[in-house]
Formats: C-alpha cells, structure tokens, sequence
C-alpha cells in the first residue's frame, strides 16, 4: 500500500510543477462549464492519454520517444484550435468546415457533445506526460523492463488518479473564479477572450520549450526533489526483489556463501525458453530436450561491466565440464535499446569469444519466467530439470562451481568432473575488480535515470541545448556536459563537434558505454584525467595520451589505474566529432 500511496501523492503533487503551468490554462478554459458533463470527461481523457503511453513504455524501443514527441505535437494542434476558436469565433467560422464543426463543439456549450472534453483531455494528457517527474519515471521504467502487470497498472493508476484529483480541484475553483469574473464583466465574451489568449499563451510556452526550459528552473514551484527524496525512500525501504526497477540493478556481491554446497533445495523448474526472440550458436532449446543436462542459465547484456567480468569463468565451465553434461545457456536481456539489435549482440558475442547457446530474450520472457531480479544471474538447473541454486553478481565463483561438480556428480557423471576449479585471468573489461570497494556507482546520461548532473541550468530532455561544462566545480560523484547535446531518455547525443564530459569519482576502473554516429560512422575522441594524458592509467580501449575510437555501441574501458582507485580523480572526454551517443557510466 505504501508504493501506492507514494504513485499517488507524486501525482497530486505534479500540478505544482512549473513545467505543468502552460496546461492549466487549458483546464481553466472549461472550469464555467458543468463538471458532470465537461470535467469529468476531460479528466477521463487525460487517464486515457495515460493509459496510451504506459502502453508504448511496456512495449519498449527507441521509437516510443519520437512516437510521444509527435503525439505532443499533435496535442499542440489540437488545443492551439481550441484556444483560436475561443479568442476568435469569427476566424473560426472561415475554417474549412471540419475545423470549424470541431472548434465550435470544443468552445460552444449547445454544440459540445461528451467527446470535444474528452478529446481535450487526451491533448493535456499527452501534454502532462513528458512533464511528470521521477515517480512516473519509475513507473514506466518497471513496465518497459518486465512488461504490463497487475502491479505496474495498479501503480499507473494511482498516479493518474492523483494528478486527476488536482485537475479536479483546479476545475472547481476555477469555476467558482470564473464565477466571480463574470459578475464583474458585462458579458461572458471578455471570460471567453481571456480563456483563449491564455490558452494560445500556454501552446506558444509549451512550443517554445519554455515549459522545460527556464520555467523548469524555478525553485518556489518545482516538485521533482520532493518526488526524487520519495522515490529514494521508497528505494531503500522495498527489498530488491519487491522493488519496481529491480531488473534494471546491476550486481556486484562478494558476500561469502551462506549455504553448504551439498544442502541444494529445490527452488523450481526450468521454465518454458519459448519466449527467445532468437538464438545464437544454436538452435532452439526446450527444457525437454534439456532434461539429463546439467544447466547453468547465465542472465547477461552485453554493455554491462559487471557481466563482462564473469564471462572469464562461464567460458572456463563451459569448456571444463562440457563432456560431463554440462550446458551453458546465456539468455541476453537487454538494457539498452541499440542491444536490442541482434546484429550487435551477434558481434559482441564473437568479440567475446562465446562459444555456448545464447537466447535473445529481447521481450524478457525467459527473465519473467524466472522471476529474475538482476544482471548477472546465474540459476544452476540439475538433470531433472529441478533449479536448485541461484546466485547474482560477480564473485563467488568458487561456490558457483562446486555446484557445477555437485549436480554433475549427481547425474552420474562424477567420474568425468575433473578435480580442482578454473582460475581464470580476464583481460581488459574482463578484467576482475579492483581490492578496493568503487565509491562511484552506475550513473546514466539519459534523462529517464539520470542523477548527479551539474550542468548549470539542468537538463533539457528531449531537445538541443548548449551546456556549460562547469567541470572545476564538480564535487564526488557529479557529471556535466559541456558543448550543444540532446539528452534524450537513455542516452545523450553529441549535435557538434568538440562536446565533452566530465565526471569526479573514486574508483580503480571507469567505463562509458558509447555509440557512434547514427549511420555507425566512427568518432574520436581524447580523454584526460585531473587535465593530463592517462598514461599508465589508461585503459582497455585508449592509448596512453588517452586517444580512442567509438565504433560501435558497447562499453569501452577509459581508465584503468596502475596504483588502485583510493582518490579522488577528474575524468573528462572530448568527442571530436559530432554524433557521439552516451549512455552510462561504470566503475570497477
């Protein structure tokens, strides 16, 4: 109930963010019309509008972005008309004939049928949406992640239902303000004029960007820390496996084993693989044709640091016990939309010199059948199709192992489980972490999970805009762009030449995952730590004067430090081409 109640209150609270003022003239313009019959359809429509883009974030892609972005143009449209018809009913009436029907239902109370409301509240519900702060973030990242569910609709629910309950409340004392208004004109015509040139003022602020530019920096009405210090709250009150985002947790745990090896219980059955979007290295699998197999299920993507680390020991397994019965399957969900593309995962897994199936579980099918909670996941299945163990994050690799040998004995097959355990040495990204704890955590460049940024004047999402650097004045664990980007929801986009970024860690390793041009045109760029070359800190993919190439869209090791991680460092990136795409960053 409580995550609930939090949905709620986030959505109560987003009528009081400056990014919300341009649509309340919309909500205003009607407030002299009964609520039966016009407020309570437009607040129907705005849930609808709701209900239309949790639908697209379940589906997932990059093209629910620029789907959403036309859907807001057409809002625009939409209540532009409005707002003519009601400032000027003579201009109106020269329309073609279609708009004309369409802006006299929307602005004449004997025309209007239930439908010119209902329309109007799609238009601000489309509207509201890119406006709505972290909660609904939240929300919407859970759906794209683990798909429509009674949990994700309940909460989406709650949300609408709060920001409806303030668009209520707006309504009926904004007819009771028209009310007032009307006593003291001579005719309702002035109410009418004043609702339209405030509704023309609202689209012209909205079609500047004004309602996510400046208006977004002022402090008195902002909401969006109040929802983020809830969101945190929430995050670190909700275990892992009950929380909402909890798929999106990238784990690295060097917590000793708590269970002997030989006490395996049985905690399920190997679930339907149906769901793969595709394989590679072989054909389909089923868990019938599995059953006298030993599995190790191995839940990856590819941009993931923490995945990559353990690959050294799977591909070690993989081969070790692969004549005792052993099969490996790595099931590759995806973070990120461009490791949707089978094409890529198809390269990275030759890169990586992966040899064993892989299913593409693009739709998390196979991560739902699991109930999985993390990258990276290993469930160890016996020959009888039963899960007995489940281990997440790196290390513990010994344990992981003699479970291997124990459910291979097992089966029948301890005769050919060769003594002793793999220890393997990986090389750059593979690489083990450093001895000492990384106090710098994942910290994404989108919009949609960005936190940390520094830039002055905050975040344009979705738009082009100069940022100024401000590096110096970065304190730990702080980002900023410098040079003209767009920062969409999980990426930012270099639009020119010579844009960087900075970041203040503490940590031995730092990676970025990058892409390059749109057309997959290579960029470079120069990296620079406390404003030198790297050196001998330099990492897998730069040289020691800190040069490299993005030419594919991957994580790339920028600094790996000679003499460990214990201070504090300045890292910035120079792109010196335009197009460069950022994703996230890591640290190890």
């Amino acid at each position: 109930m409580l995550i609930l109640f939090i949905a709620y209150l986030g959505g109560v609270l987003t009528i009081l963010s400056p990014c919300i003022l341009p649509v309340l003239p919309f909500v205003f313009a009607r407030a002299d019309r009964p609520f039966r019959s016009h407020g309570l359809p437009m607040l129907v429509g705005m849930a609808l509008a709701f209900a239309m883009v949790a639908t697209l974030a379940a589906v997932g892609g990059g093209w629910v972005v620029t789907l959403n972005e036309y859907g807001r143009y057409a809002a625009m449209a939409l209540l532009a008309l409005f707002g003519a018809t009601l400032l000027f009913p003579r201009v109106a009436e020269r329309l073609s004939r279609p708009f004309v029907a369409l802006g006299l239902r929307m602005s004449d109370a004997r025309q209007a049928s239930v439908f010119s409301p209902l329309w109007l509240g799609v238009g601000t519900g489309l509207l509201w949406a890119p406006c709505a702060g972290p909660i609904l973030g939240l929300i919407l990242t859970g759906a794209a992640l683990n798909g429509a569910s009674v949990g994700t609709s309940l909460l989406l629910l709650a949300y609408a239902a709060g920001a409806c309950t303030s668009l209520a409340v707006a309504l009926l004392s904004g007819g009771r303000l028209l009310a007032a208004l009307k006593r003291t004109l001579p005719t309702g015509e002035g109410v009418r004029r004043i609702a339209g040139a405030a509704v023309l003022a609202g689209v012209g602020a909205i079609a500047l960007g004004l309602d996510t530019g400046w208006l977004a920096r002022l402090s008195l009405g902002t909401t969006s820390t109040l929802e983020q210090a809830l969101v945190d709250r929430l995050r670190k009150d909700t275990p892992q496996a009950q929380r909402a985002d909890a798929g999106f947790m990238r784990v690295s745990d060097a917590r000793p084993a708590s269970v002997p090896v030989h006490n395996l219980r049985v905690e399920g059955h190997l679930p339907s693989l149906a769901g793969a979007t595709g394989w590679i290295n072989s054909a389909p699998l089923t868990p019938e044709a599995l059953r006298g197999k030993v599995v190790l299920v191995d839940f990856w993507t590819y941009s993931c640091i923490n995945c990559l680390r353990t690959l050294p020991y799977v591909r070690a397994w993989a081969d070790k016990y692969k004549d005792a019965g052993l099969v490996v399957l790595g099931v590759h969900a995806p973070e990120f939309a461009f490791e949707k593309n089978p094409a890529n995962v198809r390269k990275a897994v030759k890169d990586l010199g992966i040899g064993f199936p892989v299913a593409l579980d693009n739709d998390f099918s196979i991560w739902r059948g699991f109930d999985n909670q993390a990258w990276p996941a290993f469930y160890f299945v016996d020959a009888q199709g039963r899960i007995r163990h489940h281990q997440f994050g790196e290390n513990r690799y010994d344990k992981a192992e003699q479970v291997i040998q124990q459910l291979l004995a097992e089966a029948g097959q301890a005769s050919n489980v060769a003594a002793g355990l793999v220890a393997p040495l990986g090389q750059g990204t593979q690489a083990a972490p450093g001895a000492e704890p990384a106090q710098s955590g994942e910290t994404y460049l989108g919009h949609a999970r960005a936190h940390g940024f520094a830039s002055p004047g905050g975040i344009a999402r979705d738009r082009a805009k100069a940022y100024e650097r401000a590096a110096s004045s970065l304190r730990t664990n702080q980002w900023a762009l410098g040079g003209d980007w767009t920062v969409e929801a999980e990426r930012a986009v270099l639009n020119h030449a010579n844009g960087r970024i900075a970041y203040r860690f503490k940590a031995r390793d730092l990676h970025l995952v990058l892409g390059p041009m749109a057309d997959g045109k290579p960029v470079r760029f120069t990296v620079r730590v406390d404003g030198q070359p790297p050196l001998a800190d330099h990492g897998a993919d730069t040289d020691a004067q800190g040069h490299g190439v993005v030419d594919a869209q991957k994580l790339y090791q920028l600094v790996r430090q000679s003499a460990g991680g214990g201070r504090e460092r300045l890292f910035e990136i120079e792109f010196l081409d335009a197009g460069a795409q950022a994703y996230a960053f890591t640290f190890g």
